[in-house]
């Protein structure tokens, strides 16, 4: 297999080409996991792996809890669907906590403290009394916590590697902006549990299947497992199901995938892609196959990355200004003809996820 061929099954797994998913819980039950801390960014890779999404429908499936957001994995903000996230939590929670062990110290997060501190959270928000952080760190206060800055966010954060807090129904702001609000974990997420060995299992075919082609390396530094525990849930993945991966192997390394990925979108393609999409942190050992050369905004670092056929090819940004979206787009290149359609076409899809006019500066 060559390298052209390894990013046409990472799109088409990734599901950036047809055929798409049909929803915003869709793509969550394909890709189990998709990196959202900027909130606004990660709805836009949900929606552009479907059909119609708009970002009013992923906010709603938030609101309703058909997708939930929370951290998880390395560990930071994760969309995760409902039915995922009790056994996905299970597994990552010895991980989390031990990536967490130096920032509780840090802050002075006893154990002690962590416990009283999940309890009275929990106390707080059972019920359906959805609260933000801020709310939170005001009855936390009260309980006579020092609940700011670091410290909150990390008390937060234990109670939803506890399995305490997660997402709830957003607060709108009435500038329009939408606030995080937590919830009960257990009035969120449906109950039951997965034996670790059958989550290993599960994690390894979800991720190998959705990434693919993909390294223990890449799947390991995406869910924050080892390499050990990524090889051995592999193998139980193979024995369950022979013949749903395959493997390849490029400069000595062991690339796995599920094949049969067919598209019937062979043509220019240009895409607009955030910074934490998955098809760029979905890789740590082989993320060079993205490939490209390009210039950055002047003064600022590169924040969102545009794709020519699955390769770096710019970096994009947007602003909003009376009711329209300005996207600034910078290319390594001059477009061409095609690629200037390719680009135009990919301009207003984000107009009509938006729901609003957007032109390029």
């Amino acid at each position: 297999m060559d390298a052209e061929e390894l990013v046409r099954l990472r799109l088409v797994r990734q599901k950036l080409r047809p055929p798409y998913a049909s929803s915003p819980e869709e793509i969550l039950r394909q890709l189990l996991a998709v990196q959202a801390q900027e909130f606004a960014y990660a709805r836009w890779s949900l929606a552009q792996r479907t059909s119609g999404t708009t970002a009013q429908l992923v906010e709603d499936a938030v609101a309703d809890g058909r997708i939930l957001r929370t951290h998880i994995l390395r560990p930071t903000w994760h969309f995760v669907h409902r039915d995922d996230l009790r056994w996905l939590m299970e597994l990552s929670r010895p991980r989390l906590h031990q990536a967490n062990q130096a920032t509780y110290r840090q802050t002075g997060i006893s154990a002690g403290d962590s416990a009283r501190s999940d309890a009275i959270l929990a106390e707080a928000v059972a019920g359906g009394r959805h609260k933000t952080r801020e709310e939170l760190a005001a009855i936390l206060q009260d309980e006579g916590f020092e609940a700011q800055r670091l410290r909150l966010a990390y008390l937060v954060m234990h109670a939803e590697v506890n399995g305490i807090l997660v997402s709830g129904t957003p607060l709108r702001s009435p500038g329009g902006a939408l606030k995080q609000r937590y919830a009960l974990f257990d009035e969120r997420v449906p109950a039951g549990s997965v034996e670790r060995e059958a989550a290993l299992a599960r994690l390894a075919q979800r991720y190998f299947s959705s990434r693919g082609p993909a390294t223990v390396r890449d799947c390991a530094g995406w869910s924050g497992m080892t390499m050990t525990d990524v090889r051995f849930g592999l193998r139980l993945a193979e024995e369950q199901d022979p013949g749903l991966l395959e493997s390849f192997t490029i400069d000595g390394t062991d690339f796995y995938f599920r094949p049969d990925a067919s598209s019937d979108d062979d043509g220019t393609r240009l895409d607009l892609i955030q910074c934490y999409d998955e098809y760029v942190m979905g890789y740590s050992q082989s993320r060079h196959y993205l490939g490209g050369t390009v210039p950055l905004f002047p003064g600022d670092k590169p924040i969102h990355v545009v794709l020519r056929n699955g390769r770096l090819a710019g970096f994009w940004r947007h602003r909003f200004e009376r009711g329209t979206c300005e996207l600034d787009i910078r290319m390594d290149t001059e477009l061409d003809g095609p690629e200037r359609e390719a680009l135009e076409r990919t301009i207003s899809a984000y107009g009509a996820f938006l729901g609003m006019p957007v032109k390029r500066t």
